[in-house]
């Protein structure tokens, strides 16, 4: 399991997802008192195994873990962090809106019927693909557990990790209230799945998610543009060091991609539709389908509100 300092008293922690994004990077962050993790991987036996291979490299003892850091609810950062906490006995730390969404997804009831079945059959997708897709994420669900008890962290809080002061910035778009970290003095961003490189962080309208969640990705973007930043640490892929490049390639990606969706949509057409015509469904799993298409009405719903794209209430809403 790959382990390897990325900065001064910062270790890359990559564990495996069963996806075709099939990595997440984790971080250990060492102080004189103790650790620090940030993000903790999706709870699968290959992923304890990580874990486990992780301390023992830097010779760690599950107590020296102090606190846990999570950035966001997603499974692939949120779903061990109570094995985690089981571990170490350390503090989970997670945003109190990341919390509520936690809980509404992950902590839903068996009895009670699985919201993205609702979401994506009510935006066109054939009700046997809602189906596997609802399936899946009630396996998700279960690779979340156990569930840790949670430590609010708000934004604007100031944390000391690794030998530096960060502090918490609210980042939406990707998740409703990600947060991710930066340190002044060494220029240091802990990006979270907020700027990726070689690939764009997934931007998804979901269940109990907020609206329009691309104009708040997008306002974001333009925000952290102003800060100075030299060495980005993001939840997947490899380190950033050119943060205002890839800040303008990611803009630039949504300005084509919308222009794309625009196209798409003409002569009316559901959000299942225009991901079709859109992303090469056919080379997709179900896994990756379901990003796409919840990627497509996070677009549509921005046009929408750019009053560029009307939406047409019904069983099932069309875009034209």
């Amino acid at each position: 399991m790959p382990i390897s300092e990325v900065a001064p008293d910062i270790f890359l922690v990559t564990l495996p997802l069963p996806f075709a994004l099939n990595i997440v990077n984790c971080y250990l962050l060492r102080d004189a008192d103790g650790w620090t993790v940030l993000d903790t991987g999706l709870h699968t036996e290959a992923g304890e195994a990580g874990w486990r291979a992780a301390l023992a490299a830097l010779g760690l003892a599950p107590p020296a873990i102090q606190r846990i850091i999570v950035t966001h609810h997603h499974p692939d950062h949120y779903g061990m962090a109570g094995w985690l906490q089981g571990l170490t006995a350390a503090p989970v730390l997670l945003a109190p809106r990341e919390a509520e969404l936690a809980a509404g997804i992950w902590g839903k009831p068996p009895a009670l019927p699985e919201p993205m079945l609702a979401l994506f059959t009510a935006h066109g997708t054939p009700e046997a693909l809602a189906a596997t897709i609802a399936h899946d994420v009630a396996r998700l669900r279960a690779a979340t557990l156990p569930h840790p008890v949670l430590t609010p962290l708000v934004p604007g809080e100031q944390l000391v990790m690794g030998g530096r002061s960060f502090v918490a910035l609210h980042a939406p778009g990707h998740s409703d209230g990600q947060l991710i970290f930066y340190a002044e003095r060494d220029g240091l961003m802990l990006s979270g799945d907020h700027l990726l490189n070689k690939i764009t962080p997934h931007i998804g309208v979901w269940p109990g998610s907020e609206a329009n969640p691309l104009a708040r990705y997008l306002g974001s973007l333009s925000a952290l543009a102003e800060y100075p930043v030299r060495l980005a640490l993001p939840g997947h892929k490899t380190l950033i060091h050119d943060w205002h490049g890839r800040i303008g390639e990611l803009l630039r990606h949504h300005d084509e991609r919308l222009s794309a969706m625009r196209a798409a949509v003409l002569g009316g057409a559901t959000a299942y539709e225009v991901a079709r015509r859109v992303f090469p469904f056919e080379h997709y799993t179900t896994h990756e389908m379901r990003f796409a298409v919840a990627e497509t009405i996070a677009h549509l719903e921005f046009l929408t509100h750019g009053g560029v794209v009307r939406r047409i209430e019904g069983p099932v809403v069309r875009y034209e």
